[in-house]
């Protein structure tokens, strides 16, 4: 597999690895039973609201260490709006780019830095947890990446429909039987929307 110098780089030499001591919120995404696991832990200015210090843990591969490291390059410094700005898309440019089937490793450090801010924002009455509703199985689905291209399912049209009703999530996707990547893609569904409380059932139909 074919790593850019600076995934080498990040991979090997990390930024800002460790555990922040007293940190003012922590998120962690992802479980090593599927590969990749990524904790993130932030310091914040509570008058700013610029993340002054961030750090990380990573269980996985080289892209995850590297995507986890640039992440915290990126948002440290940065106000928590402006850190909500990185997209998984532009921490894969950071890095010069990263092949199509370890992108998702780019969208599990950003979900993750997105998590914990969010959690920070909830905490002090900076913003309200939203109502579950299929909106947010939508977005889940844009962080599930087609290996194939590193692009997000939805982007690429894979996702026909998207149902929620009575605790079950109906998603259709079209994925020709013969794709090496479709059983794939339908176990990542159901990782992605079973931790969900609201989600009692996920079907899933190809």
């Amino acid at each position: 597999m074919q790593y850019s110098q600076k995934v080498l780089d990040h991979f090997m030499k990390p930024h800002n690895i460790g555990k922040l001591e007293n940190p003012d919120v922590e998120a962690t995404e992802g479980s090593p039973a599927c590969g990749d696991q990524i904790s993130i832990f932030l310091k914040i200015n509570p008058d700013s609201l610029i993340i002054e210090d961030i750090k990380f843990q990573s269980y996985g591969c080289a892209s995850n260490i590297a995507t986890g490291s640039i992440i915290t390059d990126l948002a440290k410094g940065k106000t928590l709006e402006e850190a909500k700005k990185i997209s998984w898309k532009g921490a894969a440019d950071a890095l010069d780019g990263l092949p199509a089937v370890k992108m998702h490793c780019s969208v599990l450090a950003v979900d993750t830095l997105k998590k914990a801010i969010k959690e920070y924002e909830v905490k002090h009455g900076l913003s309200q947890r939203e109502t579950f509703s299929k909106k947010q199985i939508v977005e889940e689905l844009k962080k599930i990446i087609y290996p194939g291209v590193g692009e997000d399912i939805v982007t690429l049209k894979v996702v026909k429909y998207v149902g929620f009703e009575d605790g079950i999530a109906t998603i259709d996707v079209d994925i020709p039987k013969f794709d090496k990547y479709r059983e794939n893609v339908v176990e990542e569904i159901k990782e992605h929307l079973e931790h969900y409380n609201e989600i009692k059932e996920v079907k899933v139909t190809i």
